[in-house]
């Protein structure tokens, strides 16, 4: 930690005078107070980390340029502001390459919708073939028209395990008309 009398100017012109500790005790320090700058601007924390070390790189190789009569914390944060724009830049330049137009999107919405041939007059050979409790309730909600509050109701199960009873009927169905 920084001793609070020792201040980030009189580091940084120690590790310009060649003090390896003072130059790593100052990255440190300007790490720690810019990680709360770049997480409230980035959703994910390696994101903040990536581009800390990049901030970090570019103080280094702009450390000639500091003026010790300024303080140093509005240089770093300058440092720290562009290179946030540039990853920024970046980031949505890349979402937008992949982004579809919205005329596309429009020409979808005109087609026609196409249905499946499958309805469940032609598949109830198959439901029946499955355990009595999931082609009942496969035939109460599909051919019948319930919820599966309604058919949770009529057949006395929790709803929930309706929902599941209807889930693995229609993966058993699914692999079955697969084939």
């Amino acid at each position: 930690m920084v001793d609070k009398t020792e201040n980030f100017e009189e580091l940084m012109k120690r590790s310009l005078d060649g003090d390896q500790h003072a130059y790593a005790l100052l990255l440190k320090e300007t790490a720690r107070f810019l990680r709360p700058f770049l997480s409230r601007r980035l959703t994910f924390a390696f994101e903040v980390d990536d581009l800390l070390q990049e901030i970090l790189l570019s103080i280094h190789k702009a450390r000639h340029t500091y003026d010790g009569n300024r303080p140093y914390k509005p240089w770093a944060y300058a440092i720290a502001k562009f290179r946030l724009q540039d990853y920024l830049r970046g980031y949505y330049a890349d979402h937008l390459r992949q982004a579809v137009e919205l005329s596309e999107v429009e020409n979808y919405l005109h087609e026609p919708v196409t249905e499946s041939g499958i309805s469940y007059e032609s598949i109830s050979e198959e439901v029946q073939k499955l355990p009595p409790k999931q082609a009942t309730i496969l035939q109460l909600m599909h051919q019948e028209g319930y919820t599966a509050k309604e058919v949770s109701e009529k057949t006395g199960m929790n709803e929930s395990a309706v929902k599941v009873a209807a889930y693995r009927a229609y993966k058993v169905l699914r692999q079955k008309l697969e084939r």
